[in-house]
């Protein structure tokens, strides 16, 4: 928990601390990243050997939910990486934006993010790790949005949001659905749990649910293409969240869940077929571009497809190569993306046609971005050669499907060599190219991220015995559910993994060296590629603000009276469609107690309703009502409450005479509704009179609790030193509330007299500046309406009341 609050914390100093450290800073808030690898690296002997370590704090007992957290081997694999990395990326981001005005505000969301992420990894309960996920969902949503003020990243901030914010909702649905399945919202116990909820009749849609969530998050196949879009952000946001962090949270979910939910047909073609076809679509469209960001970013794209496509294997082996092959992509993968940033930085392109020769100028940065392509293309003695050894096993024996999955893995092999000469050989062999800027070396900062994610690539693959007891044997038992005990080995002799991984390399190279034929080539294919998933993703953009702004129009008209009405109908016919499908309105009404005063009142109410509502005059509508206010009153008295009655006789007289005297200074004939408008509004009236009136008489007969007049009338002279129950009630019982209404109609007032001060300030104004005096009008005639309907004002029709030629350009007002 100190943890993962402790980068919250310091993303609200980080700011304050820029501006007083300024080039320091980056270094300074590293120490915090820095410092918790180290205190989650003190755990991994004890990981190592089958111990999970436990927290917890009471959050929502009420609901059975806590705040809880969980290291085992799997989150602690991701913890390593996402402090160890981001460690790296502050200090990389204090020289990439060295002098930046806002390097202050993207600490803070950089940490926020680290926070989260770190977060995610350790909830232990499903609503926790919900939280975290969208967590990093708003603050990647403020990292690719950084440099706000361009439209391109807003626009790629936005579409990151709404795909995964989307994919977000599923996801909560998923996991209220699993833990109403296992009983439990603690991923503990679901996973201790001796039942199986692989046949919970609920399993198909939770697992639905659960794998849109992890899809849309890790970019998988429809929703690949916001993944490229977000390159619009830094370099350093990019390294970090699109690497090793973020578009892993996917991964990790499936890889969290996987003991609950794998293993079944559904989960394999599924998460199999997807991941396949994420797989080659990433790497097929990383050898077409030209910017190198996105050439890295279309094969983390491949990538993710090649981890969630051995996840869906779900074997063993399969489940070693996914977290073998993933803690080699976030170290290859992070230090190329760096070393871009680097290239943009010192040249100002990033574009590989116009990069070349560079290892002269830039000799240590070509020498990380060679290791790093390297380990991208998979040959030895890296770690990535180990892991895709461990790939090409894990798809020949998958169960089924082996034929298939093997080829397709071979050709992701090949088109993952072709973007290791893309972005770390060609920018730095052949024939120095003219750039923008008169490249040099970049300063240690740039440097320093490179060389050590690179050089930790080949340390692990020269001696794999680091991590495969340490890191991935509790990964993998984390996963499959059972202890596993790893070897990774450098050399396993000749065998079909080696062949195809040669293959891979041979075909590889062959494609690198056509890559400008796969470039004319492809061209032609880009009619074809901008119909893609993108363009539904802005067709379905446009459509949602379409239907936005139609029902805006419809709903939000600008006069009250329609806001009414549709209120009115809303709550008319929903509550009375729910009464009559549930035949409450059948149920009989008692008229034994009814005396002939009762209905007398009633019978005087209902005349006096009717001739308020037909009355030509104001002034008699003003009686009207009153009189069925003074009815009211009389209802208190005959009921014994001679207090309220008061109440309402005083309210009810005041109420009149305010109504007299506003009304008086209006015209004396109202404008008169033309016929259908009064038909409808008599229609709605009765109809919620009627739903009104049957629901006071349902209400009297239901009764949840035990009446409490009997508490009031107990403790009222006894605590309250008071007779009056009602009184007592007000002041004493229920003084707060009473204090908050009369707050309330205090505000209300002020905020009446300052529009009235506005609007006495606006026609002085307009006095001042008018040429012409215009004389007070003394008759009294009435202003009579037109026949017929009004005509309409702004699109909405005028079918009853004064109204303005257009209300918005009335001074103070407005709609």
């Amino acid at each position: 928990m100190t943890a993962v609050l402790s980068g919250f914390v310091l993303a609200l100093v980080a700011p304050g601390l820029y501006r007083r450290a300024r080039a320091g800073a980056g270094w300074l808030l590293a120490l915090l990243p820095l410092g918790l690898a180290g205190y989650f690296g003190s755990y991994t002997e004890a990981v190592a050997a089958g111990e999970t370590v436990r927290a917890s704090y009471s959050w929502a007992p009420a609901l059975g939910v806590d705040l809880s957290f969980c290291l085992d081997g799997l989150s602690l694999l991701f913890a390593l990486l996402i402090t160890g990395i981001g460690a790296l990326i502050l200090i990389y981001a204090g020289g990439y934006l060295s002098g930046h005005p806002q390097l202050g505000r993207l600490y803070a969301f950089l940490l926020l993010f680290m926070a989260s992420m770190l977060g995610l990894v350790l909830a232990d309960n499903l609503l926790a790790l919900f939280v975290f996920w969208e967590l990093t969902s708003l603050s990647s949503y403020l990292l690719i949005g950084f440099d706000h003020e361009r439209a391109e990243a807003r626009a790629a901030a936005l579409q990151a949001l709404l795909v995964t914010g989307g994919g977000g909702l599923a996801l909560l649905a998923g996991l209220l659905l699993l833990g109403q399945a296992g009983g439990s919202l603690e991923l503990s116990v679901l996973l201790g749990q001796p039942h199986d909820l692989r046949g919970h009749p609920l399993y198909l849609p939770m697992l639905l649910l659960v794998l849109l969530g992890a899809f849309t998050k890790s970019a998988q196949f429809p929703f690949h293409f916001w993944l490229p879009g977000a390159m619009a952000a830094p370099t350093p946001i990019s390294a970090y969240l699109h690497s090793a962090t973020m578009v892993k949270a996917g991964v990790y979910l499936l890889a969290r869940l996987h003991p609950l939910l794998g293993g079944t047909d559904a989960w394999h073609a599924l998460v199999t077929g997807f991941g396949a076809a994420t797989m080659l679509a990433g790497g097929l469209l990383a050898v077409t571009q030209t910017d190198l960001k996105r050439i890295l970013a279309y094969s983390t794209v491949s990538a993710l497809g090649t981890l969630v496509l051995l996840l869906g294997i779900g074997t063993s082996a399969a489940v070693t190569a996914a977290l073998v092959f993933l803690l080699a992509h976030a170290l290859y993968k992070g230090a190329l993306f760096l070393v871009a940033g680097a290239l943009d930085h010192e040249t100002g392109t990033r574009d590989v046609r116009q990069l070349g020769g560079l290892w002269r100028t830039m000799p240590v940065t070509a020498a990380a971005a060679g290791l790093a392509a390297l380990s991208l293309a998979g040959f030895a003695p890296f770690l990535s050669f180990i892991g895709k050894e461990l790939v090409f096993e894990a798809v020949w024996a998958a169960p089924g499907a082996g034929f298939i999955l093997a080829p397709a893995a071979v050709l992701a092999g090949a088109l993952f060599v072709v973007t290791a000469g893309l972005t770390g050989v060609r920018p730095f062999w052949g024939a120095p190219r003219a750039t923008p800027r008169p490249p040099h070396e970049a300063p240690l900062s740039l440097w320093l991220g490179p060389v050590l994610l690179a050089g930790s690539g080949l340390l692990f693959g020269l001696w794999p015995a680091l991590v495969a007891a340490q890191l991935v044997s509790p990964a993998v038992t984390a996963v499959v559910g059972h202890p596993q005990h790893v070897l990774l080995a450098l050399w396993h002799g000749f065998n079909l993994a080696l062949a195809l991984s040669g293959v891979s390399l041979v075909l590889g190279l062959a494609l690198y060296l056509g890559w400008n034929a796969i470039r004319r080539a492809s061209a032609c294919l880009e009619p074809l590629l901008n119909r893609g998933p993108a363009m539904w993703y802005e067709v379905a953009l446009r459509g949602l603000n379409r239907l936005a702004q139609g029902q805006t129009r419809l709903l939000q008209s600008g006069y009250l009276r329609y806001y009414l009405m549709i209120v009115l109908v809303a709550t008319a016919g929903l509550t009375g469609a729910t009464l009559v499908r549930r035949g409450r309105l059948a149920s009989p009404v008692d008229w034994s107690g009814l005396s002939f005063y009762d209905a007398g009142l009633a019978l005087l109410i209902l005349l006096a309703t009717a001739a308020a509502v037909l009355a030509r005059s104001r002034l008699a509508a003003i009686a009207a009502l009153g009189v069925v206010g003074y009815s009211v009153a009389l209802v208190f008295v005959l009921f014994g409450a001679p207090d309220v009655a008061m109440t309402q006789f005083l309210v009810e007289t005041l109420t009149v005479i305010l109504f007299v005297l506003v009304f008086y200074h209006l015209p004396e004939s109202p404008a008169v509704s033309h016929t259908l408008a009064r038909l409808r509004d008599a229609l709605l009236a009765a109809a919620v009179g009627v739903l009104m009136t049957g629901l006071v008489l349902l209400a009297g007969d239901v009764q949840y609790h035990p009446p409490i007049s009997a508490y009031f009338a107990e403790h009222s002279l006894a605590d309250a030193h008071g007779r009056n129950l009602v009184n007592v009630i007000l002041v004493d019982f229920r003084g707060l509330d009473t204090l908050g209404e009369i707050t309330v109609l205090a505000v209300a007032g002020v905020g009446v007299y300052a529009l009235l001060k506005l609007r006495v300030g606006a026609q002085g104004h307009s006095a001042a500046g008018s040429t012409e005096v215009q004389p007070a009008r003394t008759d009294a005639a009435p202003l009579e309406p037109e026949p017929g309907p009004v005509p309409a004002v702004n699109g909405a029709p005028q079918d009853g009341g004064l109204a303005l030629a257009n209300p918005a350009a009335e001074e103070g007002g407005g709609r």
